[in-house]
């Protein structure tokens, strides 16, 4: 395959055009931002996108539609922004003129005290406004669960969300009045080549479609695949890792494609969080809480399903998910894919059965059984934006005489990768659903198990928990409704 190569990226940075030849693979949005460009307005906080300082609006297009999105500039690589809209904080409002909308309810609603975090909290309801213009309270929390603040606690941070639309009209907002126009700046930026920059440590490239994908990977297979960078991104920001070559994805639209027939769901391996939630919940409504909680909404609208799976974490909060549900890995090497259970996936720590060049292309879940109970618990040291201490998942078929005729338990954080409890598993198949029988496939999930003790969790804790997990599911199958956890509570 002959393909077309240019060697520099191009985007729009607020209003201007910028076209970047000399970057490097590991550079941030936020260093670009405020080194650069003398953009002072985006914070650095954190630098692994859990604050919400650097928060700016990403627009990008799919099938002619365009959308902004908060992301995480400090762990966004400048390399991904090819054919991109960004907008900062201090493109709101001109020298001298009205302060923006979402800017003047922060200020009416005395919602900002050192002001640190408050560009972060002004982008991410900017983004909220433009999708929702009235959103609930709900809607703002969720909204606002990347972003952080000290000072003011959030009550106030949620008047002016709520009091954004009362001050300003969202048809005269420049993104909204002026997307037309920006749509048809954004088509021409997209050339279908293959972006080649820099060399050595410095080297990344963007492939022109997912065939020049498979054929950079393939003859390049020690290049490092970036997504959404949300782990990546923290690699280079907290270890100083070097990670050139690198291969972005997020600019292939083939790959954030999602298809629907009878049995099931596909969804290309850069389908985003975000982006998955609306299919994915209504069809397994069980899922809504586990994706509210990933991460907060910045890392939802930047990390992928594919990327989660492919990265291997033994705490990855999609896995166990997953395998309860019978997925299964799309894996392309050159021009052969091949299909793999999610299961069969993971072989050890730091191991996948993937192949040298082998690259995760999709992942199917097919549909539930009419009869079968499903459900997906998430335990961590804090609500919201935490990742998984321990992460249970749970299907169950029954036969009419309510025996257990199929079992599948999977957890994550438990074992050096999302693992099966087999032993459980055997304990309840054919047996009555009783108390008696969790009790039994409790008990079991110590021959299945020996956790590790780290800063997250004990490993006595952790059995504790998985075993209460199974039990949290038996009684919630019952109708007991005294064992949910209202969202307000610590879990």
């Amino acid at each position: 395959m002959t393909v077309q190569i240019r060697s520099y990226i191009r985007f729009l940075l607020n209003h201007r055009l910028v076209e970047l030849s000399a970057v490097s693979a590991v550079q941030t949005l936020l260093d670009f931002l405020r080194i650069d460009r003398n953009l002072r307005g985006t914070k650095e906080g954190c630098a692994e996108g859990d604050c919400g300082a650097c928060t700016v609006l990403v627009g990008r297009l799919l099938d002619g539609r365009l959308k902004y999105e908060s992301v995480n500039a400090c762990i966004r690589f400048v390399g991904s922004l090819d054919g991109c809209h960004i907008v900062t904080v201090d493109s709101l409002a001109s020298p001298g003129g009205p302060l923006h909308p979402v800017q003047q309810a922060m200020v009416d609603t005395h919602a900002s005290q050192c002001g640190f975090c408050t560009p972060g909290f002004v982008m991410s309801l900017y983004g909220l406004w433009m999708e929702n213009p009235k959103p609930s309270v709900t809607e703002i929390e969720k909204a606002l669960q990347g972003n952080l603040c000290r000072c003011t606690g959030y009550a106030a941070i949620i008047r002016a969300a709520e009091a954004v639309s009362v001050i300003g009209d969202l048809d005269r907002d420049p993104l909204v009045a002026e997307r037309a126009t920006m749509i048809e700046k954004l088509k021409s930026l997209k050339d279908g080549r293959r972006v080649e920059i820099g060399e050595g440590s410095e080297r990344f490239l963007l492939p022109a479609s997912v065939d020049d994908l498979a054929e950079i990977y393939e003859a390049e297979p020690k290049a490092r695949i970036v997504a959404g960078s949300t782990d990546v991104g923290l690699w280079v920001t907290k270890f100083m890792r070097d990670i050139a070559p690198v291969v972005h994805l997020s600019h292939l639209d083939e790959l954030r494609r999602i298809a629907v027939d009878e049995t099931g769901i596909t969804f290309g391996a850069g389908v985003s969080y975000t982006e998955s939630f609306p299919l994915l919940t209504e069809h397994f409504p069980q899922l809504t809480e586990l994706w509210n909680r990933i991460g907060g909404q910045q890392v939802r609208n930047m990390g992928t399903i594919g990327g989660n799976i492919a990265n291997g974490s033994p705490i990855g909060d999609t896995p166990p998910a997953l395998i309860a549900l019978g997925a299964s890995v799309i894996l392309r090497k050159g021009k052969v894919s091949r299909t793999v259970p999610l299961e069969r996936y993971f072989i050890e720590y730091g191991k996948q059965d993937r192949q040298p060049g082998e690259f995760v292309e999709a992942v199917r879940i097919p549909f539930l059984d009419e009869n079968a109970r499903y459900a997906v618990y998430k335990i961590t040291k804090r609500l919201d934006e935490d990742i998984s201490a321990v992460c249970g998942a749970f299907r169950l078929a029954f036969d009419g005489n309510s025996k257990v005729s199929g079992a599948v338990i999977a957890y994550g954080g438990m074992a050096g990768t999302p693992k099966r409890a087999g032993n459980a598993e055997a304990a309840l198949i054919g047996a009555d659903w009783t108390e008696a029988t969790i009790e039994i496939a409790m008990e079991a999930l110590v021959k299945d198990y020996t956790p590790l003790t780290d800063w997250r969790a004990s490993a006595d804790y952790r059995l504790l928990v998985a075993k209460n997990l199974l039990r949290r599911f038996y009684l919630e199958a019952q109708g007991d409704e005294t064992v949910r956890l209202d969202r307000s509570q610590a879990v």
